[in-house]
């Protein structure tokens, strides 16, 4: 199949509309996590000015930006940390990435484990923040997340290993998991101050919504990114790659189809929301600002994505205007990747 120079992005700004907003915290609040995350030291220079240029903290304010300040330095903490995960992994074979993700999540299950390593540490300091707001149904929700994200993890990391690229319905399940967006829609209840009890969760017409959102942010995540990927030679964990050869469509039909299923992904969600039920004057209130909260992380996303270096380079804002993106010569000599994270 050839590979052309250029292709062009599909527009998901005109088919979302989300309102977008930015949170009143973010210089204050982010510059703290900032310098939390960069006192650990995890990053060699090249890795650090690259985690930089992610503005992590930018994509928290685009993302939570109903957050108070606490709540919203937490997710910071958490994005920084999410990111350190996943770089780390992105460089590890399969054993090695499922050690690394071992470590974090004996962290956040067992306030005593210590075995001393860095990223041990910086998962207690984001435990503490996180538990001590926590209720006790978000909290096991939360855990049970960090655990199916650490397992799919892992398992991107086979797969790369093998050079193996899975079929698309194998690959939506993956995705939704190493994507970590379930543990950003996991905080949703922590930052808003609710604890949503199970049968919430266990509702169809609830989780239609909510799958639909989280789709939406990995299909977005993967099309943006995907130039960046496969720069670093890590595009197998991409839903392009995945469409190109499942389908076997060429690069641009496959940016199409993202744009025409997210539309579709679009339809489900807004439809979804209205047909939510009820579950009382109690709880009904939280469902509606959570389901708020995920609109808020689907545009916030789109947004983000184009106010940084990370998936454009310098050149980004003319990539928003255009809508073209020259791809680059592949330099996996770089090893400085996104594979997952929110963000991806």
């Amino acid at each position: 199949m050839n590979h052309p120079q250029h292709f062009t992005l599909p527009d998901l700004f005109v088919v979302c509309p989300l309102e977008g907003d930015a949170n009143p915290h973010y210089k204050e609040a982010g510059a703290e996590s900032a310098d939390w995350i960069n006192s650990y030291n995890v990053f060699t220079d090249r890795k650090k000015a690259f985690f930089m240029q992610g503005c992590n903290e930018l994509l928290v304010a685009h993302t939570y930006p109903y957050a108070g300040y606490e709540q919203f330095r937490t997710c910071c903490d958490f994005v920084n940390l999410l990111f350190v995960v996943d770089e780390v992994s992105d460089d590890q074979n399969g054993k090695d990435a499922r050690a690394t993700g071992q470590i974090y999540l004996n962290t956040m299950q067992d306030p005593d484990f210590d075995d001393g390593s860095t990223l041990c540490k910086i998962t207690k300091d984001f435990r503490k923040r996180y538990m001590s707001l926590a209720g006790p149904n978000t909290a096991r929700r939360f855990l049970k997340h960090c655990d199916d994200y650490i397992e799919c993890v892992s398992r991107e990391a086979e797969l790369r290993e093998q050079g193996e690229v899975l079929d698309l319905a194998s690959f939506i399940d993956l995705r939704r998991e190493n994507s970590a967006i379930r543990l950003c829609f996991g905080l949703f209840e922590y930052v808003l101050g609710l604890d949503l009890p199970q049968e919430v969760f266990d509702n169809p017409t609830f989780m239609e919504a909510y799958w639909a959102a989280a789709d939406m942010v990995c299909w977005a995540n993967d099309v943006y990114s995907y130039d960046m990927e496969q720069r670093k030679g890590l595009s197998g964990n991409n839903i392009v790659t995945v469409l190109m050869k499942d389908r076997n469509i060429e690069l641009q039909a496959a940016s199409d189809y993202i744009g025409t299923y997210f539309k579709v992904l679009m339809d489900r969600y807004l439809d979804a929301r209205k047909r939510i039920p009820s579950w009382g004057p109690d709880v009904d209130p939280g469902v509606a600002r959570y389901m708020d909260a995920t609109a808020h992380w689907v545009r916030g996303n789109l947004d983000w994505s184009f106010e940084t270096q990370r998936y454009f380079g310098a050149r980004f804002l003319e990539v928003k205007e255009t809508g073209i993106v020259y791809l680059s010569p592949q330099s996996p000599e770089e090893l400085i990747s996104d594979s997952g994270s929110e963000s991806g």
